[in-house]
């Protein structure tokens, strides 16, 4: 009898102990699970660089993770107007970040210019047009030519822009294959449904199935510069920062580089 009590408390105890070393574990566990994720609104130009960076920054800053949304500035935007949830915006346009500001929605003090691109007139890779400038376009020896929508994406403003300054735009209007944002663009001339696209220099940089033609004079558009900032209503706003901050860094402007950033 005195075995069998003494073996069911020896039970109890070694059970008990189990639990603990359990509980310890759970605890042990949640402890490294990160405690904050950003959600950074991201301009579709910036899809590649910004995959690249997220591995070295989620090591460099432990406890924080980033999600991207990415698509064109003006429908993210608004997007963060109508209340959807972000922590960073980062825009391919300064309008964009300027009606923003306008707005309240942003940290204005976290605002900073991360980069500059440029823009291009790309074929397809297999194509055997040679025309090496925009003003050699020819509206009637082609079918289609891809370009952003200008009312929300940056790249279709800028698209318009340089047509305007050399009086194609009006002749254009009948080729037009519009995108929602610079990489459906860049699509539409890869699939071989447009003769010609306009894209930012990154985005063809980082295609096989593309060739540039000619880059646009900077004069004909306004200047493209990339601007980011905190969100205003972001729960996360240090660690956002600490993402700008690292977008800035040494690594992360050889990253933008090494994608087609100036």
């Amino acid at each position: 009898m005195t075995n069998s009590i003494l073996f069911i408390v020896l039970a109890v105890f070694l059970a008990g102990c189990s639990d603990t070393n359990e509980t310890e574990h759970r605890e042990s566990v949640n402890q490294k699970t990160p405690t904050v994720e950003l959600l950074i609104s991201a301009a579709a130009s910036l899809t590649d660089a910004l995959e690249e960076l997220k591995e070295p920054f989620e090591k460099a800053h432990e406890g924080i993770t980033v999600t991207y949304n990415f698509g064109s500035s003006g429908k993210l935007a608004k997007t963060i107007e109508n209340g959807a949830p972000s922590d960073v915006f980062l825009s391919a346009s300064s309008k964009d970040m300027n009606d923003m500001e306008d707005k309240g929605l942003l940290i204005n003090e976290s605002r900073i210019d991360f980069t500059e691109n440029a823009l291009v007139l790309i074929t397809h890779q297999d194509s055997d047009r040679t025309i090496s400038s925009f003003k050699e376009i020819d509206p009637a020896a082609m079918d289609h030519l891809a370009m952003g929508e200008p009312e929300s994406v940056p790249v279709g403003r800028y698209t318009k822009e340089t047509f305007e300054s050399l009086d194609l735009w009006n002749s254009l209007q009948d080729k037009l294959v519009l995108g929602s944002d610079v990489r459906q663009v860049l699509t539409h001339v890869e699939m071989g449904n447009a003769d010609y696209g306009v894209v930012y220099s990154s985005d063809a940089f980082v295609s096989d199935d593309v060739k540039v033609l000619a880059e646009a004079d900077a004069d004909w558009h306004e200047q493209i510069v990339y601007p980011g900032a905190v969100v205003a209503e972001s729960k996360h706003q240090d660690a956002a920062q600490l993402f700008l901050n690292y977008l800035t860094s040494d690594e992360g402007k050889e990253t933008l580089q090494k994608f087609g950033f100036k």
